[in-house]
């Protein structure tokens, strides 16, 4: 009798997709301030005044870039996670996923990377997202590369590691949420809710990508993973 049971699978995946469904429902509704309002808002009158940017107008367009970024890029690598769209709607699953890329490869992780560099918490909050910008840069391409190779086990490793990355945006700030309540001081809870959920994220995206190694005939057919970025002959 196997100890690994497939319902709690089954129920986790689903859970998970809504928790960071409605987390980013409300981080999106969050960053609604720094587009609109009289004032800008504390974040950011607060980083003006302490963190020594470079350039204040280029620190505030790489927000804002970044703030749009997300906003598309974590719903959308959701909507291309779930299996009904890969299979219903391959068209649709194809071309979002390379309006996806574009958007991951040269908006969200180049602006975040600058950001990175004025993050609060000093060093160790920048390397953190970093690494976390960089996993997702790696595996992006790495998803386009194994995509327009027809490695669709390959190609559902890597995005499962994006979107894994992409949800630290949620996970983190419900972190935060935890050590503020259990009264832990604010800069190490603010280091353990960054680097807590992006080493986390990565090894829970690599657990659970390893079963889909094992290559069937099924996973070899382009109807049951549709090609994101190998050119469609019907366009």
């Amino acid at each position: 009798m196997s100890l690994r049971s497939p319902i709690p699978t089954r129920l986790l995946r689903p859970l998970f997709l809504w928790a960071i469904a409605c987390g980013t429902v409300l981080i999106t509704w969050g960053s609604l301030r720094y587009f609109f309002g009289d004032e800008e808002p504390p974040f950011v009158l607060e980083k003006i005044a302490t963190a020594h940017l470079a350039s204040e107008a280029t620190w505030i367009a790489a927000l804002h870039v970044h703030v749009i970024a997300a906003a598309f890029a974590l719903p959308a690598c959701l909507v291309l996670s779930l299996r009904s769209v890969q299979r219903r709607v391959p068209r649709v699953h194809r071309w979002l996923g390379r309006i996806t890329g574009v958007v991951v490869l040269l908006a969200l992780v180049p602006s975040g990377g600058y950001l990175a560099l004025w993050a609060k918490g000093g060093a160790a909050s920048t390397v953190g997202f970093l690494v976390s910008g960089g996993i997702v840069a790696v595996a992006m391409v790495q998803g386009i590369r194994t995509a327009r190779a027809r490695d669709y086990v390959a190609h559902r490793r890597c995005t499962a590691h994006v979107l894994a990355q992409l949800s630290v945006a949620v996970t983190s700030r419900a972190l935060l949420l935890v050590f503020d309540c259990a009264a832990i001081d604010p800069e190490l809870a603010y280091l353990a809710a960054l680097w807590i959920p992006v080493v986390g994220s990565a090894l829970v995206a690599q657990w659970s990508s390893e079963p889909v190694r094992r290559r069937t005939s099924q996973e070899k057919n382009h109807e049951t993973v549709p090609r994101l970025f190998v050119r469609d002959p019907a366009r």
